[in-house]
């Protein structure tokens, strides 16, 4: 706890470039990165990738809701990284990994 005391809730959340705005803006750009991905493949595959993250060394992770679409989406890792480096030039290689919600 800081010497100043502790603070309320409502100043943390609303305090202007805050550990909590970050973690917000993060979270919107991955939600973001993942519709613009789910855009660029055809809806059925679309419906099966549950989010995507671009790291900081350039690989973008795109997670699958199960392994037999994780595979299908490993077809199309190469759509899905000219779909990312429209926005994301930085961005290398892709990694599709299974996962739930993200």
């Amino acid at each position: 706890m800081s010497k100043s005391g502790p603070k309320s809730l409502s100043d943390l959340v609303t305090k202007r470039g805050g550990a909590i705005e970050r973690l917000a803006a993060a979270a919107a750009g991955r939600l973001a990165l993942g519709e613009h991905l789910r855009s660029s493949i055809e809806p059925a595959l679309a419906a099966h990738l549950r989010g995507a993250n671009l790291r900081e060394d350039g690989s973008l992770v795109v997670l699958a809701d199960s392994p037999e679409w994780a595979t299908r989406l490993r077809f199309e890792s190469s759509r899905l990284l000219a779909a990312c480096r429209r926005q994301y030039p930085g961005a290398t290689r892709v990694l599709v990994r299974v996962g739930g919600a993200a």
